[in-house]
């Protein structure tokens, strides 16, 4: 039985870039395009209507930018990934995209076959950044101080790390170590106050970074 398309809704203000992109999710039979929007406050009002799986949201937009309409559909539509497209690289819009929900950050020049890929990711609920974004994260996760972030971490809380990076949820977490899904939430809060991460994305490209869990391989 063929899977259905990962369904993609594109946001941004320029009709090109719209234009675009929705060419080039033609070229990908496990991709499709439900909608469009040119700003943010469409963006949130419509992907109720078409409920895509994956959203590629362009940061600066009039009428309300793209890090504050990833808050408002993540709040409303948990389900939806919002991965970041836009051309700008500056250390607040990486952060405040992605303490607002995003679960990827890439620039524009991305080549076709990576957002792709991007898009699987997402849908699958990993984490993709561009080695820009990346880097900003890393900055400043390690900021000089006497002992690492996650130092402190417990061999549970490594465990539940090591399942964030394959992109499981809480539920998904629970299930596979026979426990509460009250008692991960609690790990989860706890990881991501000892690695000083404000979301799941920003602990889990710090985990990798610092080789404290390593991402599975695919059989």
């Amino acid at each position: 039985m063929t899977e259905s398309p990962i369904r993609v809704m594109v946001v941004d203000d320029h009709a090109v870039v719209r234009g675009g992109l929705a060419a080039f999710l033609l070229a990908y039979d496990d991709l499709a395009l439900v909608g469009e929007a040119s700003n943010g406050a469409e963006a949130v009002r419509l992907s109720g209507v078409f409920r895509p799986d994956v959203i590629l949201m362009d940061l600066v937009m009039p009428e309300m930018d793209g890090a504050t309409a990833t808050r408002l559909i993540r709040e409303q539509h948990p389900e939806i990934r919002v991965i970041a497209l836009t051309s700008f690289k500056e250390d607040d819009l990486v952060q405040n995209v992605l303490k607002a929900g995003a679960i990827g950050y890439l620039l524009k020049n991305v080549a076709a076959d990576e957002l792709a890929a991007a898009i699987r990711a997402a849908h699958a609920g990993r984490p993709t950044l561009a080695p820009e974004a990346a880097e900003v994260l890393i900055h400043n996760a390690t900021q000089p101080r006497l002992q690492p972030l996650g130092h402190d971490l417990t061999e549970r809380e490594l465990d539940v790390l090591a399942l964030m990076v394959t992109g499981m949820n809480n539920s998904e977490i629970a299930d596979k170590l026979v426990v509460s899904r009250s008692t991960i939430k609690y790990h989860v809060s706890n990881i991501l106050s000892k690695l000083q991460a404000t979301s799941r994305t920003e602990a889990v490209a710090y985990a990798l970074q610092q080789n404290l869990v390593h991402y599975p391989h695919e059989e």
